[in-house]
């Protein structure tokens, strides 16, 4: 385990925690290979029986790391073939809670954006902080998030406002939505998870495993996983793509900085408030 991702073992409870709190825990190629790893050295863990995803600082994740080079941010971006290997392994790390055998319930405070909110749709079970805000807010900067799994959790509607604005919504929100499974005051959200997690700990762990994957088998039967991964190879074109919103954005991050990038594309939204 690298630096980027904590691990340790309580009580049958495997904890995997994101530790970049100085970014928000954005997810750059280091780090999304160590969620993969961290995640599956956690199933295969003889100790554990359920695992539990959550993160250190005052956000779980604001998603990609936009603004932190790698190989996201690397010469070739105009060429699709560049874009093949980076987007597959946001995939890669999205579906790693989805393919670990034990359940994994993510436990999250803050923003869980972007790739960080599409990784805590993919665990079989979210419990959030009263003070979380999710969101998918990549279609402003004309990307969209690798792995389009919203429609499959909140339906066709709810995801496509919220993917085609790049929306946040509150945390109470997100559970009217079914987006999440429990809202908890956040000085609460360690123990609460504790408990929780303690007692689908008590359930033996093979009823677990395969009540997991009926209920996974019978949405991939669906085409869910299909969807996803094809949905991936035809965004390569998109991330490739100058549009010019797009090379507006990527002006100000290289003169000005990330934030203020951000804050010139926030502030274009704030006439049109809904």
């Amino acid at each position: 385990m690298g630096e980027l991702v904590k691990y340790r073992v309580e009580d049958k409870i495997g904890y995997v925690t994101l530790n970049r709190p100085d970014k928000l825990n954005a997810l750059n190629f280091a780090f999304k290979n160590e969620i993969i790893e961290a995640i599956e050295n956690a199933d295969k863990d003889p100790a554990v029986s359920v695992i539990v995803l959550n993160a250190e600082g005052r956000a779980f994740s604001v998603g990609f790391d936009i603004g932190g080079g790698g190989p996201e941010r690397d010469k070739g971006r105009d060429d699709p073939l560049h874009w093949d290997p980076p987007l597959h392994n946001s995939l890669e790390m999205a579906l790693s809670p989805w393919t670990a055998t034990k359940p994994v319930i993510a436990s999250v405070q803050g923003y869980v954006l972007g790739g960080g909110c599409e990784l805590a749709m993919m665990c079989d079970l979210t419990i959030a902080a009263d003070d979380a805000k999710f969101g998918e807010p990549e279609v402003r900067f004309s990307h969209v998030g690798p792995v389009v799994v919203m429609p499959w959790i909140i339906g066709l509607k709810r995801a496509r406002e919220l993917l085609y604005f790049g929306d946040m919504i509150d945390a109470e929100t997100a559970l009217s939505y079914g987006m999440i499974n429990r809202v908890v005051p956040l000085a609460e959200l360690g123990e609460y998870t504790k408990r929780y997690a303690r007692r689908l700990a008590l359930i033996d762990p093979v009823a677990l495993r395969w009540g997991k994957r009926s209920v996974n088998r019978s949405a991939e039967v669906a085409g869910m996983r299909s969807a996803l991964e094809s949905g991936v190879d035809g965004l390569v074109a998109l991330y490739a793509a100058k549009t010019e919103i797009g090379k507006q954005f990527d002006h100000l991050v290289n003169e000005k900085g990330l934030k203020a990038a951000l804050d010139w594309r926030a502030g274009q939204f704030k006439e049109f408030k809904i």
